[in-house]
């Protein structure tokens, strides 16, 4: 549904840009910009799409689109009417209820929708941590964050430089072509990391073993839960099972690794995996696979049998994914550096 949405609004991006062209050189088609009033809800919807577990478009979400279609409407039916005439935008005629409406309305739409995907993609790199043992730009959708406070940003500017035509009367260029720059920028960023991107969930459920997620299911109807949630004698008791698996199998050298792998081999639901990790360990699965890893680097990196091993040799047989992400928390949990640590301390136990 993700690259439906995206498609959907990479159209419609098309769709504006032909519809200005014929504006100004065939035939007027539209009094006024409209079609910014429907890329804030396919943002929000797009992020929804790739962050909510069961994501399904629902009827409701028509609802976004309103403003729009009405604003469509009455842009087509004033096409031939000077209704949005910026250098004449406060005179007290007959349209300037409709250009009052429309300016205010417009902010209101890019501010709405710039807050509520921030707000949401912030919501999510903070729960992502119980989800997963690594970070990665397609987890943490840090390239979505950055283009949401530039679609804002580059609307803000259009606001300012109408402003400034508006209120002090000069031969400034059409502030909409601000926002066409802005909106090239954004195809291009859409086109380069959406297509690359998937949903969050749907790379727990491709790391899922059928055989095992069928076991899972079957135990799932017979380990009865309080409503309430976890009950703490049996959170204590897959607390045990829990570390006592981590040291077996040693599940934390695999760089991939998310809480859904370790939910399957207990056979427990991930979400009390998450609550007992969060609750009797005080602290977030990330933080929680990766002390392992650190202490696994720590251990290879003052053993001769790989003395000749690289440090990014070593970070990633440790289950690292990245050099910057080892290297960083290595350092936050030992105050050295993988190499400094290394010189330091393999000195002092030869």
């Amino acid at each position: 549904m993700s690259d439906k949405i995206l498609a959907a609004w990479l159209f419609l991006i098309g769709i504006a840009m032909l519809i200005t062209l014929i504006n100004i050189s065939i035939y007027e088609l539209t009094a006024f910009v409209v079609f910014p009033f429907i890329y804030g809800p396919l943002l929000y919807l797009y992020t929804k799409s790739l962050i909510e577990e069961k994501f399904i478009f629902k009827l409701v979400y028509y609802l976004h689109f309103i403003p729009f279609f009405i604003l469509l409407g009455l842009s087509i039916g004033f096409r031939e009417k000077p209704v949005m005439n910026l250098n004449e935008f406060f005179v007290d005629d007959t349209y300037i209820s409709l250009r009052m409406i429309y300016s205010i309305s417009f902010f209101i739409s890019i501010l709405t929708y710039s807050i509520l995907t921030f707000v949401k993609i912030d919501k999510h790199q903070k729960e992502v941590r119980n989800l997963f043992s690594y970070i990665s730009q397609k987890v943490t959708l840090n390239w979505l964050k950055i283009v949401s406070i530039s679609f804002f940003v580059g609307y803000l500017v259009m606001f300012i430089a109408g402003g400034i035509k508006i209120l002090i009367y000069s031969p400034t260029p059409d502030p909409t072509i601000f926002s066409f720059i802005g909106l090239t920028f954004f195809a291009f960023a859409f086109s380069f990391y959406g297509i690359k991107q998937h949903r969050i969930y749907a790379v727990l459920n491709q790391n899922s073993d059928p055989v095992t997620k069928n076991a899972e299911e079957k135990n799932m109807q017979e380990i009865k839960y309080q409503k309430s949630g976890l009950k703490s004698s049996e959170g204590e008791k897959q607390l045990k099972l829990l570390l006592q698996l981590m040291q077996d199998e040693k599940l934390y050298l695999n760089p991939k690794l998310c809480i859904q792998d370790i939910a399957e081999k207990l056979l427990i639901p991930r979400h009390h995996l998450t609550q007992i990790i969060n609750e009797q360990l005080k602290k977030n699965f990330y933080t929680f696979i990766n002390e392992y890893r650190i202490a696994e680097a720590k251990e290879r990196l003052l053993s001769v049998q790989y003395r000749h091993y690289t440090l990014l040799a070593i970070a990633y047989d440790s289950g690292f994914n990245s050099k910057s992400s080892f290297n960083t928390l290595f350092k936050n949990a030992t105050g050295f550096t993988p190499t400094a640590f290394r010189l330091k301390f393999s000195e002092k136990s030869s």
